[in-house]
């Protein structure tokens, strides 16, 4: 007698579904219950909002990364969309590493703001960030007004060199009919001196 075939297990059959339904749903990320559509014209995809901000999408992420930046939610394709909010965000942190803010002390301040038990005390420690940035930024002023001044000298010295005859060698600038008396600025003495 022929031996009996053993019952073969069936292959499941393919998921019909198309491939964005077939993914483990991910949960909505900012508290929202419901996943965004690819099509909302007010979020930005990150490469939108790198665009938008003059930024590229490598410091988006970072940001990201960072904890300095927040999506608003997931498209049902899985990608970051940014709210308008997003932004004003980047243009923020931008501003205070312009100011001399470094992202880690940018990270630190998110943290503390994060973290502060009441509103006050939060502002106040803002203003203290600020108040201390605006007295440097006020000292820098000060000392790029008087290289300013100085540049300014500088040039006014040396177009007044254009009247010099010129065959004459650049030996013989240790005295200058033209200047008579006028001591040279620093910026113009100090390529003579050694």
């Amino acid at each position: 007698m022929a031996p009996i075939p053993e019952k073969r297990r069936s292959l499941p059959l393919a998921d019909p579904r198309p491939p964005a339904e077939r993914m483990p749903a991910l949960p909505p990320i900012a508290g929202t219950d419901e996943w965004a559509r690819d099509d909302e014209p007010d979020l930005l995809r990150v490469g939108d909002l790198a665009r938008h901000c003059g930024k590229t999408v490598r410091a988006i992420h970072l940001y990201e990364q960072l904890g300095l930046l927040r999506p608003h939610t997931r498209s049902k394709g899985r990608y970051r969309l940014f709210g308008a909010d997003a932004v004003l965000r980047v243009r923020w942190i931008v501003k205070l590493q312009e100011l001399g803010f470094s992202l880690s002390t940018i990270q630190s301040v998110v943290r503390e703001w994060e973290s502060a038990l009441s509103a006050p005390g939060a502002m106040a420690r803002m203003r203290d960030l600020y108040r201390e940035k605006l007295t440097a930024a006020r000292t820098q002023m000060e000392r790029l007004r008087a290289l300013e001044a100085e540049l300014a000298e500088s040039l006014t010295y040396l177009e007044a060199c254009d009247t010099c005859d010129p065959t004459r060698i650049f030996e013989a600038c240790t005295c200058c009919e033209v200047h008579q008396d006028q001591l040279p600025p620093d910026l113009v003495a100090g390529f003579r001196a050694t």
